[in-house]
């Protein structure tokens, strides 16, 4: 870090590890290699173990699913399909930029480009201590304006029971098959299959640790949408913002979980000592307070900074999931930044929104991620493809005859003879493989 960067507020714990703990590695493998062996005994198994849960079915009928969705009270279900309409639009305002095309390289030479849906994703949606249901619109909805024709999801039971709103969401979201099962054994099903679950292509949906690492040693059997670790929030302010502010939307994404990076860097030293101020005077009346609390004391940071230009370029090597621009002018980090998984610009917007309401996929990288990719969304679910044809003969023949030489420059006889042939057929060479040359007659 610069000499000129003051940090007023530094961690008093090591920063999250990039990596698993042994002892999560060796049971998460042990989960998996029983559910790749033994099926649907090994998830009754381990879900009973783990959660207490062994129903007839793991998944819920037509008239089950009713019955729960049932139990919702209305205003719940129509704040759900308001937040289901905001991700719906904009995933399908995504969907509509990706398009198809088909150019004419050289004459009769035509390539061209397909954007197709996998046939099936998984989609978690993590319950316990926080039932996310956010995370139902965010992996089932999106998938399915993807057009992925099969979305199976899945949730834990919650006291022995269905989670209710979580139901509802997945329902409401177009779940075509719902599962309650949790943890890794539900993640393995799915990406593996067992007697009476299909595997899916892709897994999609954040976890606890035990499910991030479920998904790390399944990618390759089974696609993922990203290996997610805890969540992040860094705010970039200047001297215009409002501490009180800062200190509410710090703790909002503190409250996630006691290793949950919570960073601020400011132009104003003002800023960032009254922000310190604020959290220590609301974390005691915060009903989550003893999940916020060690998250700010080990893994919160103040920073001043000279600049905005200073902040904007630390904030880059943060690479941090969720980015939040508290200044005069918000807008310029859109010019500015380059590494982080979702902005949120002025005051009058929040990280919570992003998370809960108002539309954009709450899906994101994290531990530095954000260097080298974005957040889940519908191209995620879409194999961009292409296809080829040559219709013109003197084409084919020009081609093959570039593609000999090209290919013998790496020693490539095969790739070169496919060329060959071609140069042969349709135009005027003539094949002489006998001291493996090619000519033109």
């Amino acid at each position: 870090m610069s000499a000129q960067h003051q940090t007023i507020k530094a961690p008093v714990a090591v920063k999250t590890s990039r990596t698993s703990r042994p002892e999560i590695v060796e049971t998460v493998a042990d989960v998996i290699a029983d559910v790749r062996a033994n099926g649907d005994a090994a998830v009754r198994r381990w879900s009973q173990k783990f959660d207490d849960w062994s129903p007839q079915s793991y998944r819920l009928g037509p008239d089950q699913v009713a019955s729960v969705v049932s139990s919702v009270p209305e205003t719940v279900l129509d704040d759900l399909r308001f937040v289901q309409k905001q991700v719906r639009g904009f995933a399908q305002a995504q969907r509509d930029s990706l398009t198809a095309f088909e150019v004419e390289t050289l004459p009769g030479v035509f390539l061209g480009q397909r954007n197709i849906p996998i046939g099936a994703a998984g989609a978690y949606v993590p319950g316990g201590r926080y039932p996310l249901t956010a995370s139902a619109h965010m992996t089932v909805l999106t998938a399915k304006v993807a057009g992925v024709e099969r979305v199976a999801a899945t949730t834990p039971p919650d006291r022995g029971a269905p989670p209710p709103v979580s139901i509802a969401a997945m329902h409401l979201a177009g779940a075509d098959e719902i599962y309650v099962m949790g943890g890794v054994q539900a993640v393995a099903a799915l990406a593996l299959g067992t007697e009476t679950i299909d595997a899916v292509d892709m897994l999609a949906g954040p976890g606890n640790a035990y499910v991030a690492e479920a998904k790390r040693q399944l990618f390759g059997e089974v696609g993922i949408d990203l290996f997610a670790g805890p969540t992040e929030v860094l705010i970039v302010a200047d001297d215009t913002a409002d501490p009180f502010v800062v200190a509410t939307d710090l703790l909002s994404q503190a409250e996630h979980g006691p290793d949950s990076p919570a960073v601020l860097i400011t132009t104003s030293e003002e800023v960032g000592r009254q922000t310190i101020a604020w959290v220590d005077k609301l974390l005691p009346d915060l009903p989550t307070g003893g999940v916020a609390g060690p998250a700010w004391r080990d893994h919160g940071e103040v920073i001043v900074v000279p600049t905005l230009d200073a902040a904007y370029a630390l904030a880059d090597e943060y690479a941090s999931e969720h980015v939040q621009i508290l200044t005069a002018e918000p807008r310029e980090a859109l010019h500015r930044m380059r590494n982080y998984g979702a902005l949120f610009l002025g005051e009058k917007t929040c990280v919570a929104y992003g998370d809960k309401v108002i539309g954009t996929n709450h899906v994101l990288p994290t531990l530095g991620a954000a260097r080298y990719t974005g957040g889940l969304w519908v191209g995620k679910y879409l194999k961009t493809v292409t296809y080829q044809e040559v219709r013109d003969p003197a084409s084919s023949a020009r081609l093959g005859e570039i593609c000999g030489r090209a290919s013998r420059i790496e020693n490539f006889e095969g790739h070169a003879r496919s060329g060959d042939v071609r140069a042969a057929r349709y135009g005027s060479a003539r094949l002489d493989w006998t001291d493996h040359t090619f000519e033109q007659s």
